[in-house]
């Protein structure tokens, strides 16, 4: 092993071991802190709701890490523009893989969605994690947990996404906490 590669293992093993620490002992603290809006102050229970409506999505490929390249593995990015109780965009990237059988892959993607649901204004994070298994799909997309800004903060909840005759539609439950 070449002296430079030692050191680029042991600096990549410090690394995985400093982000290891920070997701269990630093994210609560982090994601407490960032939860609310400077000088907001929890003011009542989360308000159950439902958002739906329609959306069109651009994907475009992006480049891979050299190690990655040509294989089953792909990168993209997101481009989207919601309708109906959700007026936004939003935008993020995505990486897939295909399986050895066909209809089988998995997808992880992240997006930071920007605009209005059901009027009030602000920015959140989606997260999605999907696998189909010879066919069988299995999507769960999540808001990222303390992600909400502005007047969406305290927002909680899950998303469905519907693809008919190539239309695109989501159904959101979600609550909100209120803030004053």
């Amino acid at each position: 092993m070449q002296k430079g590669a030692g050191m680029r293992n042991r600096l990549d093993a410090a690394a995985g071991v400093a982000i290891l620490l920070f997701l269990t002992l630093g994210c609560s603290a982090y994601s407490q802190a960032r939860s609310r809006a400077p000088g907001t102050v929890p003011t009542e229970a989360a308000v159950k709701a439902r958002a739906s409506g329609t959306f069109e999505v651009q994907l475009t490929p992006q480049s891979m890490t050299d190690s990655l390249a040509g294989g089953s593995i792909a990168r993209m990015s997101i481009d989207k523009q919601f309708h109906g109780d959700l007026e936004a965009t939003s935008q993020g990237e995505m990486l897939s893989a295909g399986g050895s059988v066909k209809g089988s892959a998995g997808y992880v993607a992240i997006e930071r969605v920007s605009g209005t649901l059901h009027g009030r204004r602000g920015t959140f994070v989606l997260q999605h994690s999907a696998t189909m298994t010879r066919g069988a799909p299995d999507l769960t997309i999540t808001v990222v947990p303390d992600s909400g800004t502005d007047e969406l903060v305290g927002l909680a909840g899950k998303m469905t996404i519907t693809i008919t005759a190539g239309k695109h539609s989501y159904d959101f439950e979600y609550t909100l906490a209120g803030t004053k």
